[in-house]
Parts: C-alpha cells; structure tokens; sequence
C-alpha cells in the first residue's frame, strides 16, 4: 500500500545523527569447555556510579513529579497570593505548611506510581479472568467487597474522617456522633455504597441498560429523604455530610480499579464493546454513598438521645490523652498501612484461592505496593501538617473581608457588600481554576469529543466543568456565610437535572453526571474541606459540609444544559438542511 508523508518530515528524519552498531559487537564471544561443550554466559553484575543513578532516575523521577507540581502547587499559591495580596495577612507556620505541601506532592507521586505499578495489574487480572472462572454472583459478591475494600484506601476519606474533632458536639450532636462515635461505621457504610454502585453498574454493562432510569430511582429518593432531614432540627445539620461523602469516594483508587473490573466482566459476557461501556459507575459511586449516610443518621437519630451524645462528649474530652497510634504522626502511619495492606491481601486472596493464578512480575507488583504503602503515608502526613492546614487558615481568614474577627486586626477590611464578593471570587476562582488543571478531566474531555464525534468538543467540556464546579463552590460559601439549609440549594439543583436529563440524549447523560465525580480529586476534596469548615468556624456556623456537594451539582447542571443546547443546534442545523434539499428538489 502506498504511504505518503511530507517531504518536511522526511528530511527532518535524515538530519539526525544515527550511529549503526553491529550485534556482533553487543554479544560476548561464545565459550566452550574442554568436552567443546557451550559454556552458559553469566554476566557481570552492574556497578552504577552515582552519576549513572542520576541519569537513570531523573527521567522518571522529574515526569511524574511534575504532574503532581503542576495540580498542588498553583493551589497553594492562588490561597497564599490572596492572603497576603487581597487580605494582607501572612501565612501562620509557613515552613510547616511549605514542608507539608511538598509531602503531600511527594505522597501522590508515590502513590499514583504505586497504584499503576502494584494495584492495577490485580484489577486488570481479576477483571479480565474471574467472569471466566466463577458464576456471576460470585462475580457480583467479589465486586461489591472490592468497592468497600477501596473506599477505605481512597486518600479523600481521610480528610473526611478528619474533620470530626472540629465539630462541636453541643450544637450538632447527631454530626459529631456520626464523625466521632460512628467515624469507622461511616466510611463501611460509604464502602458499601461503592460495592452496591459497582455491582449495579457491572450488571448495567452486561445488560446494556440505560443510565437514565438508574439516576431516576437513586435521586428521587434522595431528594425525598433530604426534604424529610429538613424538618428536623439535628438531622437537618447532617444532610450537607451525607451529600459530600458521595463526592470522596470518586478518586484515583476508586474509579480506575473499579472500572477496570466492571469493564473486564462486561467484556467477557460480549457487552464490554459499547462505546458508553466504563460510563455510569462513577455516577453510582457518587450517589448510593449519600443513601448510605442518611441511612445512618436516621438510625442513629432513631437509637441516640442527643443527650446521650453530649454525654459521650464530655466524657471523651475527660478521658486524658488520646492512645499513642492516635497521635501524630504515627496515626498518619498506621492510616496509611490500614488503608492499603487489607485492600492487597485481599485482591491477592481473590488471584491466588479463587483463580488460582500466579503473579506476573512479582517483583514489579510487589515494589508498586510498597511505594503505594509510602506513598499514603507521606500524604497523610503531608494532608496533616500541609494541605488542610492551609485550606484550615485561609478558610478561617477569608471572613475578615467582611465581618469582624478578633484574631484579624481592622476586620472588616473591606465594606460589607464587597467583602461578600471577595469571599465568592475567592471561591469560585479556586473551584474554576482546580478544576481546569484536574487531569482526569482532561481525560474525559477526549473520550467525550470522540464519544460525539466531535459535537461536544473537549475544551467546550473543560469550560463547563471547570464554571459549574466554581460556581457550585461559590454557592456552597454562600450557603456558609448566611447558615441557610443546603436543601433550598441541592432540592432545586436536583430537580432541574432530572428534568434535563430527561431532555438530554443518553451520550450526554453519561458524560455529565459522571463529570461531577472525576473533578473531586485527592488535592481538591481535602482542600475544599478544610476551607468550608475553617469558614464556617470563622463565623460561627454550626457546620462546614455542603461545599463538595454543590461543587458536584453545579457541573451536572452546566454539562447538561450545555448537551442540550448542542442537540437544539444540531436539529437546528439538520431541519434547515432537510428544508434545503426539499426547496432544492421542488425547484
């Protein structure tokens, strides 16, 4: 077959400097024993100077560093730029917060090394071979504990386990109960959620069912069970922590081993071909954890007395001192191993028991799991002493723009009308510009294009991703400042989806409920966390959840109206081009 290139290329490629070497002179010359028998070639074990280590690592090193730089570090500036610029305050135990932020990118480089080295390859295995070896509930079963098993190891959730020392339990009994009391219930129960997404949305493949209906049966309740929570006083304080859970659970553990495994199934039944197939279990993962928590709060609500609670309370802070694998940090250290060795045993227990398979390149798997291992624990450490308490102190500032606060001399610094918009550019800018630079949705933003064939064009996504998380963030401070129910916001948000997804067409339906998972990362969940409750502390409101959950409603919104103008433009254009062939043939 002929194959043209351009004549720029070809004599580009003649310019380079090409040296030829023969075999011959790579290969030891053979030897042979007295009987003239081939004597076997052992070679000579290498001996790297310090200079070759460096030209070997550094490639490797500097790439996946970068990445991780490029999504902590402009973070990190914009919240420090605008404290020292638009608040004029300085940034408390800055070197504890720089050596933190350099942890916390050193941690995700290991981890994310880690996970494509040592965690994939099990997922990719048991993916591609368990629907072969076993029955499909058996199938379904190890699913549903694998979506448990990597909540637990997903880094988000333990910000979110974090937080429960700052709540107070005297003005949120039933919230403290769930973060302290019922913290390790909690994250089972979000678990559990995941499982139940992946096994549903494993079944969704193999049957090639719409995503629709599923959104429809999940959502509606929950809408009904937030209406429910408002009418009541303590449950009510608890509805902005149900909703955030759904977005932790969404990262870089979660979606791609999860994924890897539902894909694998439905491929092996003959329905992994679809070009939807890896849409929708992102947006069940989001969703069912949400189910899960309110679930809780209600039983907890049902079985505990606030007065109970409180009692609880006191007698912890009475108690004396934490236990030494409580504290910092080696708490950071035993999270990080807890996290991550019961989630490899597992998968091993699946290839070895129930496949009976050997592991491929041992050596590479078992260095990835190490560097997974480490990688938890410097980012704990470094989400310790770095990420959160940075989001912590500028969440506990920002208020300074318009109300007063006794540990910021001349707050307000700003009058009060202004100071409100500060506080909300603030937020919408750090929401709008994470979001731009999340590599995932990159990601999306080309399947999407191909998935459309170039209708919804890859920036077009980005933009109104990255405007509705800014936005949805914005509100979610809003919804702070005043102490408003996050039901007036998240009641009328959810409607209107359904509502467009019913106008929508399923391509889009997929791409936009699954966007609000891929933009809640293990930088942006902690972050936004710890700003939302050192904001709400800052003024005195009884919690600090509801940001995560706005921030994922916001780019359902803006991706579905966004699909359903350009189906409007594309039956446009199609009615004005069937009108034209009809004028032409009349003539």
């Amino acid at each position: 077959m002929e194959h043209r290139i351009r004549y720029g290329e070809f004599a580009r490629e003649l310019s380079h400097e090409q040296l030829s070497v023969s075999y011959c002179d790579l290969t030891p010359v053979a030897q042979y024993d007295e009987a003239g028998n081939l004597v076997p070639y052992r070679p000579k074990s290498l001996h790297l100077t310090p200079t070759n280590v460096h030209r070997l690592l550094a490639p490797y090193i500097s790439v996946r560093l970068a990445d991780q730089i490029k999504a902590v570090v402009p973070l990190a500036a914009y919240l420090i730029l605008f404290q020292l610029l638009i608040l004029r305050q300085v940034v408390a135990d800055s070197w504890v917060i720089t050596v933190g932020l350099f942890a916390v990118i050193v941690g995700l480089m290991l981890f994310m090394e880690g996970l494509k080295l040592g965690l994939m390859p099990f997922g990719e295995e048991i993916g591609n071979k368990l629907p072969k070896r076993v029955t499909l509930p058996v199938v379904l079963s190890v699913t549903f504990l694998l979506g448990i098993g990597v909540t637990f190891a997903e880094p988000a959730i333990g910000a979110l386990k974090a937080v429960g020392v700052i709540v107070d339990p005297a003005r949120a009994p039933y919230l403290w109960a769930l973060l302290n009391q019922w913290a390790g219930v909690l994250v089972l129960v979000v678990g559990m959620g995941v499982g139940l997404a992946a096994v549903l949305g494993t079944v969704r493949f193999l049957n090639g069912w719409s995503l629709k209906p599923f959104i429809y049966a999940t959502v509606i309740p929950l809408l009904g069970l937030t209406f429910w929570a408002m009418n009541d006083v303590e449950l009510a304080k608890t509805l902005g922590l149900a909703w955030d859970s759904g977005a932790v659970t969404t990262g870089p553990v979660t979606v791609p081993l999860v994924l890897s495994l539902g894909i694998g199934i439905a491929s092996a039944g003959g329905s992994g071909k679809s070009s939807l197939s890896g849409f929708g279990i992102v947006t069940l993962a989001s969703l069912f954890p949400v189910l899960g928590v309110m679930g809780l709060s209600f039983f907890v609500a049902a079985t505990v007395t606030p007065e109970a609670i409180l009692e609880a309370a006191v007698a912890a802070t009475t108690e004396g001192s934490a236990a030494w694998y409580e504290i910092s940090p080696v708490a950071e250290i035993v999270g990080g191993i807890r996290a991550i060795v019961p989630l490899v045993l597992f998968l091993l227990l699946i290839l070895k028991v129930v496949l009976r398979e050997k592991i491929h390149e041992a050596g590479i798997v078992a260095y990835g799991l190490v560097l997974c291992v480490l990688g938890m624990i410097v980012f704990n450490l470094g989400l310790s002493y770095g990420l959160s308490k940075l989001g912590g102190q500028s969440g506990g500032i920002i208020p300074a723009a318009f109300t007063r606060l006794e540990h910021i001399e001349d707050s307000p610094l700003y009058l009060y009308e202004v100071g409100i918009g500060i506080a909300l550019f603030f937020a919408w800018a750090l929401g709008f510009g994470a979001t731009l630079a999340e590599p995932a949705l990159n990601a999306l933003g080309i399947t999407v294009e191909n998935l459309t064939n170039g209708v919804f064009k890859k920036r077009m996504l980005l933009y109104a991703v990255s405007l509705g998380v800014g936005v949805g963030i914005a509100v979610g401070v809003l919804k702070i400042i005043h102490n408003l129910p996050i039901g007036w916001f998240l009641i009328p948000g959810y409607l209107a989806a359904l509502i467009m997804t019913y106008l929508a067409s399923e391509e889009f339906v997929n791409v936009a409920w699954d966007s609000a998972g891929v933009t809640t990362g293990p930088i942006t969940v902690p972050l936004v966390l710890a700003m939302g409750l050192g904001f709400g502390d800052a003024v005195n409101a009884i919690e600090g959840f509801g940001i995560l959950s706005m921030a994922s409603v916001g780019p359902i919104l803006s991706v579905l109206g966004t699909g359903v103008w350009v189906q409007a433009r594309v039956r446009r254009k199609r009615a004005a081009e069937v009108k034209s062939e009809a004028e032409q043939e009349a003539a």
